[in-house]
């Protein structure tokens, strides 16, 4: 299957502080990369040891948890959705509408690059559902369907 053409080869950080309303600690993605026209994109996270999320989970072997795997997922579909329909640039709040299929493969430690491989399954007016497959070192971590909506 061939695929569809690149819009945006690249999405930086500040242009996603434009696009999503998400800030730190919460803001967890740290670039988008390859937003293709089939609304399709990857999202990447460099997990580092200084994050709040590591001094409770867990000090003896730190593991980036999985429900903030599944956040950035849809914070990738975010900026996805939102930098791919006209109109749609100003920065939005996305909200959850369901999480399905959801399965934690591998765990991941401080150090490494997750690519959170997001692809549109689904639209409906503002809302969007996305299947997400987290990768470390091209290895699935995790895997979802997500369902977001967009709303001003």
């Amino acid at each position: 299957m061939e695929e569809s053409p690149v819009r945006f080869d690249v999405v930086p950080i500040e242009d996603i502080l434009k696009t999503l309303p998400h800030r730190y600690p919460m803001l967890l993605i740290d670039r988008v990369i390859n937003i293709r026209e089939d609304y399709s994109g990857t999202g990447i996270k460099n997990v580092t040891f200084n994050e709040p999320c590591f001094l409770g989970h867990f000090p003896d072997r730190p593991v980036y948890p999985g429900v903030m795997m599944i956040e950035a997922m849809a914070q990738t579909a975010g900026v996805i959705g939102i930098k791919s329909v006209t109109g749609t640039e100003k920065p939005r709040a996305v909200y959850f509408l369901t999480i399905d299929k959801c399965k934690f493969r591998k765990p991941v430690s401080p150090g490494d690059t997750i690519e959170y491989h997001m692809r549109s399954i689904g639209r409906r007016k503002a809302m969007w559902w996305f299947h997400g497959d987290a990768k470390v070192n091209g290895q699935v971590v995790a895997e979802a369907d997500v369902g977001a909506m967009l709303t001003d």
